[in-house]
């Protein structure tokens, strides 16, 4: 389960990725986009600025681009910028500490279950997403309005 930060940022992380034509997309465009809440996720792209996921410029032309390619940036990095992995310290039938010395019922499934997500997450790339997106017959890409013609109303 992700948190709503890292929802909204993984989300976002996929537009910019769209965004073929490299011009940075305002916080605004891209909450539209996801339908995220506009002000929360422009602090989420500014965290995301800060770890050098994204890179941000400033002005009427600005915004925020991938500062990592597609290709190499994967969800787990993306993810642990808000939920970092920690280790399970309760015990999942009680809350009593449980570890590999002294199991219970539950452990060795869980801990199975943790790895194999964590494992996914770091296996897949945002590129991954996108084409597996690409090729699904129902896809719902998250469409930002052309910025041409937005642009042009600006430089008038």
């Amino acid at each position: 389960m992700l948190s709503s930060t890292s929802d909204y940022a993984l989300r976002a992380i996929l537009v910019l990725a769209q965004a073929s034509d490299g011009r940075p997309l305002r916080a605004d465009q891209i909450a539209r986009a996801t339908g995220s809440p506009a002000n929360y996720l422009a602090k989420t792209l500014n965290a995301l600025a800060k770890t050098g996921l994204v890179t941000s410029t400033r002005g009427p032309f600005g915004g925020f681009v991938l500062a990592v390619p597609a290709t190499e940036l994967t969800l787990a990095r993306v993810i642990d910028c808000f939920d970092e992995p920690r280790p399970q310290t309760r015990c999942l039938l009680g809350s009593a500490p449980c570890d590999p010395r002294r199991p219970c019922a539950a452990h060795h499934r869980w801990t199975a279950i943790n790895s194999a997500r964590r494992a996914a997450l770091a296996d897949t790339t945002v590129a991954d997403l996108l084409r597996d997106t690409a090729s699904a017959p129902n896809q719902h890409v998250a469409a930002v309005a052309p910025l041409g013609a937005a642009r042009r109303a600006v430089a008038r």
